[in-house]
């Protein structure tokens, strides 16, 4: 993700989660520590002719890594691009060396538990009242990444399986910060 698309993801962002919508200053702070060195932070868009159809972001400190956002489109819901943004989410946390990655998910959102389950995501315990001004509790969960001689990598496979996840096409790349076609 890069400056530009914080307005289209802004735009997604109010339509998914109009009550608990992040503001425009969240993501430009987010953003302030994707670049350089001292990187803590990784985030991402995916694009469909042009348009943005989902987006994600990871945070990562001490070893830990925390997905601070996902989201996809309603019309790519069942596409598996949730999918794909959490595996590059989660190779960017093997990347940063953290030792497990924790999320917070919207108690009544079954849709993204299921996702998060087929990762090895477990849950954790519960934050009381965490997305305002609904007052509705957040499910926290968390993957513990196993070391490898080389690097860390998911307890469980970071690719559900090969019918769960298509494989990334052209007409949905997924874009981060850090390299990647057109956007780093």
């Amino acid at each position: 993700m890069r400056w530009w698309d914080i307005e289209p993801v802004l735009a997604l962002e109010r339509e998914l989660f109009p009550e608990d919508a992040w503001s425009a200053g969240m993501f430009w702070s987010e953003l302030a520590h994707a670049r350089g060195a001292g990187a803590t932070r990784r985030y991402l868009v995916a694009e469909r002719d042009g348009r943005v159809v989902g987006y994600g972001g990871l945070c990562a400190i001490d070893a830990t890594g925390d997905i601070q956002t996902i989201a996809t489109a309603r019309d790519q819901w069942g596409t598996g691009l949730g999918a794909r943004l959490l595996t590059e989410l989660l190779s960017a946390a093997t990347a940063f060396e953290c030792r497990e990655v924790l999320l917070e998910v919207r108690v009544d959102n079954l849709r993204a538990q299921r996702l998060y389950e087929r990762f090895g995501f477990e849950p954790i315990g519960f934050r009381r009242g965490y997305y305002q001004p609904g007052n509705v509790d957040a499910l926290v969960m968390r993957l513990v990444m196993r070391p490898t001689t080389e690097s860390a990598e998911p307890s469980a496979s970071a690719e559900p399986s090969a019918s769960a996840e298509p494989s990334a096409s052209p007409a949905s790349p997924v874009h981060g910060t850090q390299g990647n076609p057109t956007h780093g």
